[in-house]
This record gives C-alpha cells, sequence and structure tokens, in this order.
C-alpha cells in the first residue's frame, strides 16, 4: 500500500473513533486493533496522530470501544519504537483506571499495555508520578488481578524510584503478609517473591522493613518447600538479611569505646605529634 493510501486510511480511522455514534466508534476501534496486530503497522498508527483518540476513548467510550481501545494500545505497545511516545501521550492514567474497572478483558489487555509499558524507565517515574503503587498494592491485597499486577510491580522495582514509592507505600510489609498467608497458591508466592527480590536492591533500608516485617521466616518456608527461580531468589535474600544482622552484631560500641578511655590514649594517632603531620587512619 503507498503512504498516499495509508495516510486516506488513518485518517479516516480518525475520524470515525472520534464518531458521536456508539456502533460506528465501537467498529472502527475494532478495526484499529486488526490493523495493529500487523508488526509493520504498529509504528505507523502511532506516528499518525491516533493514539490521543484511543485515548479519548478511554476517558469517555462506550464499555466496548474501551475494551478494543485496551487492546489496540496493548498491540502498539508492544513495539519498543512505542512505549515513550504511548507514555508521553498520556495514555497511562486512563490505562490504570481501565485496570480496576470494564470488562474482564479490558482489565487484562489495560494490565499487559501497562506491563509493556513499564518496561522503560521513563513510563516507571509517569506511573510512580500518577500514583500508580498505592493502587497496584491495594489491588494485590484484594487478591484482584494478582499475576499481572506483580508483572507491574516487578518492572517499578527495577528501578530507584518505583523502589521508593514501593518501599514508602508499605510494600514489604504486604507482601510478607501475603507470604504468610495460610492458602496462598504457588503464582501469588512466586509474584511476591519476585517484587521483594527487586525491593531487596534498596539495600539497609529494605532490611530494617523486612526484618520488622518478619520476612526471615517466610523466605526460610520458601526456601525448604519453593523451586526453581523464586528458591535462589528467596536464598539470596535470606543470605542478605542473615549477613545484615552479623554486621549489627559486630558493630563496635563506639560509648562503650569512650567511656573505656581508648580514645584519649591514642588521640595522637589522630590528630598527629608535635609536627602537626596526620597519621594515616589505616593504623587505627
Amino acid at each position: 500500500m503507498t503512504k498516499l493510501k495509508l495516510c486516506i486510511v488513518w485518517n479516516g480511522q480518525m475520524s470515525l473513533i472520534v464518531s458521536r455514534y456508539v456502533n460506528i466508534q465501537v467498529n472502527s476501534v475494532a478495526v484499529l486493533v486488526n490493523l495493529s496486530l500487523e508488526k509493520t503497522n504498529k509504528v505507523k498508527i502511532v506516528r499518525s496522530g491516533l493514539v490521543p483518540d484511543l485515548i479519548d476513548v478511554l476517558k469517555s467510550g462506550s464499555p466496548e470501544a474501551q475494551e478494543h481501545a485496551c487492546g489496540a494500545l496493548f498491540s502498539l505497545a508492544l513495539d519498543d519504537h512505542n512505549k515513550t511516545a504511548i507514555g508521553v501521550l498520556g495514555a497511562l492514567q486512563p490505562l490504570m483506571h481501565m485496570l480496576r474497572s470494564g470488562s474482564e478483558r479490558t482489565r487484562h489487555d489495560s494490565a499487559l499495555a501497562l506491563y509493556h509499558l513499564s518496561l522503560i524507565q521513563s513510563n516507571k517515574t509517569k506511573l510512580v508520578k500518577i500514583g500508580s503503587v498505592p493502587v497496584l498494592l491495594s489491588m494485590v491485597k484484594s487478591g484482584h488481578m494478582t499475576g499481572r499486577v506483580f508483572l507491574i510491580l516487578c518492572n517499578l522495582a527495577s528501578g530507584s524510584d518505583g523502589r521508593a514509592a514501593m518501599l514508602d507505600s508499605g510494600a514489604v510489609d504486604c507482601l510478607v503478609k501475603l507470604l504468610k498467608g495460610s492458602e496462598l497458591d504457588e503464582p501469588t508466592r512466586e509474584g511476591c517473591v519476585a517484587v521483594l527480590y527487586g525491593l531487596s536492591q534498596a539495600g539497609l533500608r529494605f532490611k530494617g522493613l523486612a526484618k520488622a516485617a518478619g520476612a526471615v521466616e517466610e523466605l526460610a518456608k520458601v526456601e525448604r518447600t519453593a523451586n526453581g527461580l523464586t528458591r535462589e531468589k528467596a536464598r539470596k535474600m535470606s543470605e542478605m538479611l542473615k549477613r545484615g544482622s552479623e554486621e549489627e552484631q559486630e558493630e563496635v560500641d563506639w560509648e562503650a569505646l569512650l567511656d573505656s578511655g581508648f580514645m584519649t590514649r591514642t588521640k595522637f594517632r589522630f590528630g598527629g605529634g608535635k609536627d602537626g603531620s596526620c597519621v594515616n587512619s589505616s593504623e587505627f
């Protein structure tokens, strides 16, 4: 198809997607979904300016049209060249809204669209800024679409701003409580461990929160009963938390050391002798 014909097709689709007639809008968005399935069309559709119209459908279209629009954005988000543009154009907020409403298909496609869009840092940052983390954690707590939500949380936990937002929102406590549940299924356990592993890259802050939430005991259980990658992640986190405990036990009691008079006896080793020279601190 020539570029001129493609322009005519895209312009025609644009006018139909924004139609005030429900059936026309639904059918035109459904056609766009089918067109987006062709790999060569994905970038062309985004560059043609149709994404803002899809976003408008998410905001004010009929439920059926919204379902198709989520499917179209999911399909378009599969192409790495489109991820930044879709985020910049404002699709993240309405997709988050669709994640909690509409049909099962709408929620499924919006979750997968958010997963693929959150693979890049700029969209992770945007999701944090629009307040997605508390919403996603509340969905995990309620057991709503946990498998797909865990995918998004894993992406967010891979970035420093996402980790910080999740730690601020009580993610560690939330996930450890899920691990303690008596009716925990294997996919949920794998998701909890995967997200916790991402959060563990936060270092000391994660250690403190994890210990306070009782993660040491729960991770030990996962080590004994899980298999494969889940078991390995639990083992690494357990080792990190134990290592932190050992280091804390070995810390010098500086107050007792000062009381003992040790610092007085060694003051010249820090301040130097009469010539004012400083001795290398490694001697201490």
